[in-house]
């Protein structure tokens, strides 16, 4: 079993969560792994590419590993998920970004959305590099071309903080209706990062993914 970070938009696999959930799974004999998707260029993102770096380190076994994903990372995984429901045992999605083309398309200013569909490219702020980087248009063009609500069948835990001011909560609760049974939506009193409480954190996904944490 192998056990998968993705990380958010703008983000590294150095994430405050990230680490915390690495080091908790060590603890327990098991080792995280989590590809750095700004990699080879964050200019050149897309849903696709990350799902293909995905591809590469899933292994294509028969429920061979449990995903995390952390907003984007966390659409990521679930649509990763959802196509290779015969690959992925369990999913765990933190404030997912899910309908992320039309919601990027909504909260963006209109004048930077046009200057970035003219100019092809625009600058935004990268919180892990602490600068401004470029990112291509064919982020959002390539975005449209996925399932706002992809469903896996894997169970599925769903950490969403209410006071997210990022992520709709609400996407979370539909997602969560269109699962039914094969979703948990923990709702915390807590913002997009998720930090305010690392430790229930982790022993809500310590309780969903139990089968595959014994020895």
């Amino acid at each position: 079993m192998r056990f998968v970070w993705l990380h958010g938009f703008a983000s590294a696999p150095t994430s405050t969560k990230a680490r915390y959930v690495k080091e908790r799974l060590l603890e327990k004999g098991r080792v995280l792994e989590i590809p750095d998707l700004n990699e080879p260029a964050f200019r050149d993102l897309t849903v696709t590419r990350m799902l293909d770096q995905l591809a590469k380190i899933s292994g294509h076994g028969q429920g061979s590993v449990v995903l995390f994903g952390s907003s984007l990372g966390g659409y990521t995984a679930a649509t990763y998920a959802a196509r290779h429901p015969d690959e992925v045992a369990a999913t765990v999605l933190l404030a997912p970004a899910f309908d992320l083309a039309r919601r990027w398309e909504e909260r963006m200013p209109q004048p930077e959305l046009r200057r970035w569909r003219t100019e092809g490219v625009f600058a935004f702020d990268h919180h892990a590099r602490g600068r401004k980087e470029e990112l291509s248009i064919g982020f959002l063009e390539d975005a449209a071309r996925y399932e706002p609500f992809p469903l896996p069948s894997a169970p599925t835990l769903v950490l969403q903080g209410t006071r997210d001011d990022v992520v709709d909560p609400g996407l979370a609760r539909e997602f969560a209706s269109r699962m039914g049974r094969r979703a948990r939506l923990v709702e915390l009193p807590d913002g997009h990062e998720l930090s305010a409480d690392l430790g229930l954190l982790w022993r809500e996904m310590e309780t969903h993914l139990a089968p595959f944490l014994e020895s």
